[in-house]
């Protein structure tokens, strides 16, 4: 498990004469939970193999029955401990990994991605946004009107101040729950959609149900009494009332999920648990006297934390022994070995993990990871390794196409076989992915001068100095 420094921030409010302004920021996406008291946060995203897998088994039956198999939609996992999820565009959804440590059930997660997925397949956020194209339009209009009321006033001596300012603030608030009306419609409709989507996969709305009543006692509990008009969300007990009579005519409704699918989430928790708690928290809610799989695993994880690799290693070779077909456990123990410096050591269970787990492009980038630094320890140019890098990153970025440390990685291998014109290029790529475009343009333009014109690695450098972006 790793941490991209990717900021997500949230900014609130201050002051009612930034009122409209921050609706209009703060609608720019679906999120599960208003976020009108939350204050500013910064998290990068996790990025984790195994949970990945496991989301993505979670999310493909929804995905494709709401007719988004070929939309490549992506979660993205944000490490930030409140429970919440959202999407931002046609492509890519959000989760706070606070979401899953908090479902007991994969059927809760479930039911949030088919919501999310509700607002994706409805086309949500392009209306909202010419929603609040329209909204700003009308503010706009009655500033013009009402200022040039106030001027008419003036030149005729009447005094209209306060009566301009009544309107300016009364439009505000039309405006307001003009776009907050439009946002409780569709918020309603990605919860008709989801149980839809339930519905259509045989799975229970019951995790959905539980997700959202958890919401209205924890999250939104303080809205009771609210006015439902200035509410981004239908208010809690109507929206429960509407999702339990929904959610109750499904004949799948007291189906449960698989005893392998809640194992597979029951490790997830504990693997979220062991890394991103404090390790005595872990061994706390998880002690000795638990044998079971999860509280092993979040045992092993702290333990490496708190005491470091040599007390790891009998511990994750243990696992190994007991699941030796599990990838995921060679995986820790060879990112935790990498991690301590023993890059030589970490080369076998990384390799095992991507014989077992070949479709898995972390875990690839880590083996090359690995690979690499022995190289560069040893001090001698091992070709047939190099290559080996090459191969394995090569493979991991057909589907890590923006991937900023897998083009590093890959520069770094063909500078060592002095291929000096790949190692620009990887390294333009690395520089565009990290968002330094200059940078990137200046390796493109070195790259380019070296390769035949019009060729596959001509082109592709062109193509990075024509972009204004990263492309990601």
């Amino acid at each position: 498990m790793t941490y991209q420094a990717i900021p997500i921030i949230h900014r609130a409010a201050k002051g009612p004469r930034h009122l409209l302004r921050w609706v209009m920021a703060a609608i720019l996406s679906f999120s599960l939970v208003a976020s009108s008291a939350a204050p500013a946060v910064a998290a990068g995203l996790i990025r984790d193999a195994e949970i990945e897998s496991l989301l993505r088994v979670y999310a493909r039956p929804i995905f494709k029955v709401a007719g988004l198999s070929q939309q490549n939609v992506r979660i993205h996992l944000i490490g930030a401990r409140s429970f919440n999820a959202f999407v931002v565009d046609g492509r890519n959804m959000f989760f706070h990994v606070g979401t899953l440590m908090r479902s007991n059930t994969p059927n809760q997660v479930i039911g949030v991605i088919a919501h999310e997925t509700g607002h994706i397949a409805g086309g949500h956020l392009s209306r909202l946004r010419q929603a609040m194209s329209h909204a700003r339009s009308t503010s706009l209009m009655l500033r013009v009107l009402v200022l040039a009321a106030a001027a008419a006033g003036a030149a005729s001596g009447a005094n209209v101040g306060a009566a301009s300012a009544g309107a300016l603030l009364g439009g505000e608030g039309l405006t307001q729950r003009y776009i907050l009306s439009y946002r409780r419609a569709e918020e309603s409709s990605a919860d008709q959609a989801a149980i839809s989507y339930l519905n259509a996969t045989g799975q229970s709305a019951q995790g959905m149900l539980d997700t959202f009543a958890y919401l209205a006692e924890k999250g939104l509990g303080s809205l009771k009494y609210a006015d439902p008009y200035v509410q981004s969300h239908p208010l809690p007990s109507q929206r429960i009332a509407n999702l339990r009579s929904l959610a109750r005519r499904s004949p799948n409704f007291k189906k449960r999920d698989s005893p392998q699918l809640q194992a597979r989430h029951d490790l997830m928790r504990a693997k979220l648990s062991g890394f991103l708690d404090n390790p005595q928290t872990v061994l706390n809610r998880y002690p000795n006297s638990d044998q079971s799989l999860p509280a092993r695993y979040a045992r092993v994880i702290a333990t490496y934390r708190r005491s470091g690799v040599r007390a790891f290693v009998p511990k994750i070779n243990a696992m190994i022994n007991a699941y030796p077909e599990n990838p995921y456990f060679y995986e820790l123990k060879g990112q935790f070995l990498f991690k301590s410096g023993e890059s030589s050591a970490a080369i076998p269970p990384l390799r095992k993990a991507v014989k077992l787990a070949p479709e898995e492009p972390l875990i690839r980038i880590l083996l090359a990871q690995a690979l690499l630094a022995n190289i560069q320890n040893s001090g001698q140019i091992n070709t047939a390794r190099l290559d080996e890098v090459i191969t394995l990153l090569r493979h991991a970025l057909v589907k890590e196409t923006c991937s900023a440390t897998g083009y590093r990685q890959m520069a770094t291998a063909y500078g060592l076989k002095k291929s000096t014109a790949q190692a620009m290029l990887a390294s333009a790529f690395a520089y565009q992915y990290e968002g330094k475009i200059e940078l990137a343009k200046r390796q493109a333009q070195d790259a380019k001068k070296v390769f035949s014109p019009g060729s596959t690695q001509w082109l592709k450098a062109d193509d990075i100095l024509k972009t204004k972006s990263s492309g990601c």
